[in-house]
């Protein structure tokens, strides 16, 4: 095979054992408890971890009160991290609360008599991605990398195997790809896992990659259509705890922070990215209600076969209801003849864009947070539980009119 105009190309994801997502699902859970009594609540919270102590700070508009230290605990202990041993405890971390009302200002910027004029919450721009090829219509190094994480998460809960897992892990997986950007072979699985401490072995490394191989990957496998499960061959190689040992892990290890892993909660690098973290933020900030706007056009596009891979772009100013620019980019794989102006004008006719119009028609001021903050809040599974709907940007219920 001629290596000329191939490349290789890696994406990373965390587990929600991971400092940062640890923070992230901090600021989640506590919009969502917000979300829950009072939907016109306006919040803003940060949080960071570290060696058994919690700091929760940011801006809150709300009728509702909320107990953000047993919201905090919980979480904590719903991820793994409820025991002294393993170096950060939920049921006895130290929590510092810095959280305060928000400021009039920004208040005012959004707040309008007539809610259709709401004002975006902060300026910035935002994009959504999406492709064919996968079943998620996503890059297949973050698709990859998201499930290798979040399927050890479940063999770590079962508890029947590799039983010595700890919370905090992180993948990444590199493909080679044809010049056409067709994936032609997995190149480099990397798994790197806390785990307890094993006095009596010299290499837990080799110990954890032997178990790694033999039950994360094939219930990977198991998961992946036979076009993408062919990828993964004999020459594909297997890294797992490159640095040897992974005691010490989570935010015992590594101080985490809300928003530090914005690249892994949406394509990989594969897709730009505005800058904009999500968590924490209820959905009149664009950074999120627009990211998730632009990725459910983006898939709706896409799933309408206008072309396999399209980048949407949205940018707002502050205060103001209408987009300030909409961008569509087929990368010049269009299977129609609409050109750029024809795209933008077909999904300002299809998907109203005031964040008035978002927010209603995804249903985001529903508590559906917290399952966003691990394993990327695109390419997840639309469903309904309670008579809530999740991840409503990942729906194609557009496709066919947009055909």
């Amino acid at each position: 095979m001629s290596t000329e105009k191939t490349f290789l190309f890696t994406s990373e994801s965390v587990s929600e054992g991971h400092p940062d997502k640890v923070a992230d699902q901090i600021s989640d859970a506590l919009l969502d408890a917000y979300l829950s009594s009072d939907p016109n609540s306006r919040v803003a919270i940060e949080t960071l971890v570290t060696t058994n102590t919690v700091i929760v700070a940011g801006e809150v508009g709300s009728s509702t009160h909320v107990d953000h230290e047993s919201i905090i605990r919980n979480v904590i202990c719903g991820i793994g991290y409820d025991h002294p041993g393993i170096g950060f405890d939920g049921h006895d971390c130290k929590i510092t609360n810095l959280i305060h009302e928000q400021s009039n200002d920004i208040a005012d910027a959004v707040l309008r008599p007539d809610p259709e004029n709401q004002g975006a919450g902060d300026q910035g721009l935002m994009f959504g991605y999406a492709c064919a090829g996968t079943e998620t219509l996503m890059p297949l190094p973050i698709d990859l990398s998201h499930r290798l994480v979040s399927i050890l998460a479940e063999i770590r809960r079962e508890g029947h195997e590799m039983t010595y897992l700890r919370p905090d892990a992180k993948s990444q997986v590199t493909i080679l790809y044809d010049e056409k950007n067709n994936p032609l072979f997995i190149d480099t699985i990397l798994v790197s896992t806390q785990h307890d401490d094993f006095p009596d072995v010299e290499r837990p490394d080799l110990l954890i990659k032997d178990d790694i191989a033999r039950v994360l990957i094939p219930r990977l496998l198991d998961t992946l259509p036979e076009s993408i499960r062919s990828l993964y061959t004999s020459s594909s190689k297997l890294l797992v705890n490159p640095s040897g040992k992974f005691v010490i892990g989570g935010p015992n290890g590594d101080t985490g922070l809300t928003g530090r892993k914005i690249i892994v909660d949406t394509y990989g690098g594969w897709a730009r990215h505005g800058g904009g973290a999500f968590s924490g933020k209820d959905p009149s900030k664009v950074d999120r209600s627009g990211a998730y706007a632009a990725r459910y056009i983006a898939k709706n596009l896409v799933a309408a076969g206008i072309s396999p891979e399209i980048e949407v772009q949205l940018a707002y100013a502050i205060g103001q209801a209408d987009p300030v620019s909409v961008s569509v980019n087929t990368f010049g794989k269009e299977t129609t003849n609409l050109k750029a102006k024809d795209l933008e004008q077909l999904v300002r006719e299809n998907f109203p864009l005031r964040p008035y119009y978002i927010i209603r028609d995804l249903a985001l001021k529903n508590p559906i947070y917290q399952p966003t903050a691990s394993y990327g809040h695109m390419g997840r599974t639309c469903l309904s539980a309670n008579g809530i709907k999740y991840f409503p940007w990942e729906e194609t219920n557009k496709a066919n009119l947009l055909r």
